[in-house]
C-alpha cells in the first residue's frame, strides 16, 4: 500500500451514505438545538441579543432562529447546500466576533476560554467551506 491509498475499512466507511449524513448532522446539530431552543424559549432568544449588544433584539432573535434551522434544513437535504454551508458559516463568522472577542480582554482565564472558543469557531466556518465545496464537486463530477 502505498502512502496515498486508503485502507478498505477505511473505504468502506466513507463510501457508506449514512456516513455523509451523520457528519452532516454532526456539523450542524447544535445549530438546530439552537434553533429549536429559541423557537421554544422567545424571551431566551431575546434576552440573548440584548446580552449581546444586538438591537433590536427581536429582529436579531427572529434571524437567528431562521438561519438556524433553514441552514442545517439546507445541508441536511442536499439542497442548495452552498446557500446553507454559506449562512451558517457567515453566521458563525460573525458571531465569534461578537461572542469570543478575545483580543478585547485582559490575560487570565476568561480570555483563554474566549479564545479557544473563537478558534473553534473558526474550524466549524472551515467545515462549513468544506461541505460547501464537497457538494459543488458531487454536482458538478455528476
Amino acid at each position: 500500500m502505498s502512502g496515498t491509498d486508503t485502507p478498505k475499512f477505511v473505504s468502506s466507511v466513507l463510501d457508506f451514505a449514512p456516513t455523509g449524513f451523520l457528519a452532516r448532522l454532526l456539523l450542524v446539530g447544535a445549530y438546530l438545538v439552537g434553533g429549536l431552543t429559541k423557537l421554544t424559549d422567545w424571551q431566551g432568544a431575546v434576552a440573548e441579543q440584548v446580552h449581546f449588544g444586538l438591537t433590536p433584539p427581536t429582529l436579531w432573535a427572529a434571524l437567528t432562529i431562521a438561519l438556524e434551522l433553514t441552514g442545517p434544513l439546507l445541508i441536511l437535504t442536499n439542497r442548495l447546500v452552498w446557500l446553507g454551508a454559506g449562512m451558517l458559516g457567515v453566521f458563525t463568522f460573525f458571531a465569534a466576533l461578537v461572542a469570543n472577542a478575545f483580543w478585547t480582554m485582559p490575560a487570565g482565564p476568561e480570555r483563554f476560554g474566549a479564545t479557544n472558543a473563537f478558534f473553534e469557531h473558526m474550524g466549524l466556518v472551515g467545515g462549513f467551506m468544506l461541505v460547501a465545496i464537497l457538494a459543488f464537486r458531487s454536482q458538478r463530477s455528476a
